[in-house]
């Protein structure tokens, strides 16, 4: 299942839907302003918070959780440095990793475990201006998590590029 995310490099506070590849609301992402730290959730169209992304603080290396029912889900850092493709491990609470790499900026990357896709994010099937979709290829995958992850990725991208 493809889904349509209307890239904003958001600042806090922001909000914006996802949309499914048929046009409806999926997801919305809530940016949640006057925080000491970068938190955003992850909600479904009813406004259930399904998962709740949030900067790491005093991490040696710049890191994201992400919460579910108020207990860790995992921890996004960034893997290694490659002058062609950005690497990110998201380690799960379980202790699976998922490897994330591509070209984050861009929007053309994926998410695998152990060699398989998961999740492929992309700008090639839009040409609409700032907007890439994020295919969860698995039907068994976690679509919320898929998208939690590509956000996070993206964040933690433009935020390093940002400071330097």
């Amino acid at each position: 299942m493809k889904y349509l995310v209307r890239d904003k490099v958001l600042a806090i506070g922001d909000d914006y839907w996802i949309e499914d590849e048929d046009g409806r609301h999926a997801f919305l992402v809530d940016g949640k302003a006057l925080r000491v730290r970068d938190t955003l959730e992850l909600r479904d169209p009813d406004g259930r918070i399904l998962i709740t992304l949030r900067e790491k603080m005093l991490s040696f290396r710049d890191a994201m959780t992400l919460e579910r029912d108020n207990r860790r889900l995992a921890v996004i850092r960034r893997k290694r440095l490659s002058l062609l493709r950005d690497h990110y491990r998201v380690t799960l609470a379980e202790g699976t990793e998922l490897d994330v790499s591509g070209r984050i900026l861009d929007r053309e990357f994926k998410v695998e475990y152990e060699g398989e896709l998961l999740a492929l994010i992309s700008r090639q099937w839009y040409r609409i201006r700032d907007t890439y979709a994020v295919d969860v290829i698995r039907e068994d995958a976690d679509a919320a998590l898929q998208i939690a992850v590509a956000v996070c990725v993206i964040r933690m991208a433009e935020k390093e590029r940002e400071d330097g």
